[in-house]
């Protein structure tokens, strides 16, 4: 069986007619500054291949530059300052709602549905951060509490980092990734070197141009865009960066760990999430959560839903629903208005995800919708039977794909939740307050989400895991702000 079959992208008017107007040629963005590079590498749209745009392969030297510019400015901002301009620049995304969606559209592949989703919560982060730099964030300690304190009060503040933060982000979400490591840096007066993936780096620049729109001053904000094999250890190892954040895969966020010695680090990795579905679940809620948790964003999430762990007396009635609903999804042309779930980011990720569900079926899993590749495109996939020693659960499969395992007990639901490397996010369906409460407790992850997909949260609320999944810091607005931030205490004799 298989899910609505694809528009043949050979076949598509976003083929005959090419999907972009003219191909943009970008530059770099030292301190607002457009730097043009002698080299350049190509940005494709996954559903054709097109070359969409050509990007500035930066060097060492302008990495340098970026970092030298942004280490000798001290921002002059207020905090009102920065809420206008955080503010501003939500009002002017609001405005390209749609160019922009289309722009991550065509970088990244994903469907318009998603994107312009993913645009409004760029919004939300904004929003937030702009109300956040409002907030007094000292406190006040008094020190006569014991027999040996004096009538003084100490006062705490949180000041900028003396050196450059360095952000990292990954392709999968290119506008909220980004959005989520600048706007708290801005919030905290700080200096930022952005280095977005080689594979998505064009609205990372149209951010940035946004952002000096909306009066930012130019050297708190640099992008410099190409290659991490050349330019990846200067952004880790420069004595003026004070902060290293990240979010991508466990190998390279370990090897930055390794690199950037003596840095504050924030590291937001991979995920292995599962949906825990309990016998007495709402089964057509489990399902309809669980297909979007699976295939939203093209299954391309730390928190999308990995593996599906349900219990044996449901399983077969969850698998039907499960199913149905896969069948629903339609999938293709990611320009195509109807479309609910584009490509993967390239055809080599499309083709491993192939080979985890064949080698999944080689030693029992049963295929029972998709598994239908072409070129980038992979289509929602259903297999059910599968077991812990398959490399679709053992590993993260960062794809549209749903793993259904079996169990009988809740005390075997909790161990193959916990039995993975990874420690991110979790869900569970269920209406009974005793499971809710042992899973609380005993799952070993950074966000346990009731009757929600495991990625549910607010742009504001804390987020991040441990194990694989991250070092415990956490990501989201304030926490952001937190971790940006040296805390200064002030003894005053009163």
């Amino acid at each position: 069986m298989s899910a609505a079959v694809p528009t043949d992208p050979a076949r598509t008017s976003a083929h005959k007619e090419p999907a972009h107007a003219a191909i943009r040629r970008e530059t770099l963005r030292i301190a607002g500054e457009h730097v043009a590079c002698e080299r350049s590498f190509d940005v494709r749209y996954p559903y054709t291949g097109e070359v969409v745009a050509t990007a500035a392969r930066a060097s060492v030297a302008d990495v340098r530059r970026a970092i030298a510019t942004a280490r000798a400015f001290r921002s002059p901002l207020t905090r009102h300052d920065r809420y206008r301009i955080l503010m501003r620049a939500g009002e002017l995304i609001n405005v390209r709602r749609d160019e922009i969606a289309r722009g991550i559209t065509l970088e990244s592949g994903l469907c318009l549905k998603d994107t312009r989703y993913e645009v409004g919560r760029a919004s939300d982060v904004l929003l937030f951060a702009a109300n956040q730099a409002l907030v007094d964030d000292g406190q006040v300690f008094s020190c006569d509490l014991t027999a040996h304190g004096r009538n003084r009060k100490v006062i705490t503040l949180r000041e900028p980092l003396l050196g450059v933060i360095v952000a990292i982000t990954p392709f999968n979400h290119p506008l909220n990734q980004v959005i989520h490591k600048i706007a708290p840096a801005i919030a905290t007066n700080n200096r930022v070197v952005l280095k977005p993936s080689e594979k998505t780096p064009l609205t990372a620049l149209l951010l940035a141009d946004i952002l000096y729109e909306a009066g930012l001053p130019p050297p708190m904000l640099s992008v410099v865009t190409g290659d991490p094999l050349e330019i990846g250890d200067e952004l880790l190892t420069h004595p003026d960066v004070d902060l290293v954040t990240f979010t991508g895969g466990v190998a390279v966020g370990k090897a930055i760990a390794a690199r950037a010695i003596y840095k504050r680090q924030v590291l937001e990795l991979g995920g292995n999430d599962p949906l825990i579905v309990l016998d007495d679940a709402d089964l057509d809620e489990a399902a309809t959560l669980a297909a979007s948790g699976s295939y939203k964003n093209s299954g391309q999430r730390c928190t999308a839903i990995k593996r599906m762990l349900v219990h044996e007396d449901v399983a077969d009635e969850f698998v039907a629903r499960l199913v149905a609903k896969t069948r629903a999804v339609k999938y293709g042309d990611p320009l195509a208005a109807d479309t609910d779930m584009g490509t993967v980011i390239d055809e080599a990720a499309a083709i491993e995800f192939e080979a985890r569900v064949s080698d999944a079926v080689a030693h029992g899993a049963r295929v029972l919708i998709g598994h239908v590749r072409r070129g980038a495109l992979y289509a929602p996939t259903v297999v059910d039977r599968v077991t812990t020693d398959m490399k679709l659960v053992h590993e993260e499969t960062f794809g549209p794909v749903s793993p259904v395992l079996r169990f009988r007990k809740l005390d075997e639901a909790i161990a193959l939740a916990n039995g993975t490397e990874y420690g991110l996010s979790s869900a569970v369906c269920t209406n009974r307050l005793d499971a809710i409460t042992r899973l609380a407790r005993e799952l070993h992850v950074g966000t346990l989400n009731v009757r929600e997909v495991p990625g549910y949260r607010l742009e504001s609320t804390p987020f991040g895991g441990i194990k694989d999944s991250g070092l415990g810091y956490k990501e989201g607005v304030q926490e952001a702000m937190k971790s940006f931030t040296n805390v200064k205490t002030l003894s005053l004799p009163f």
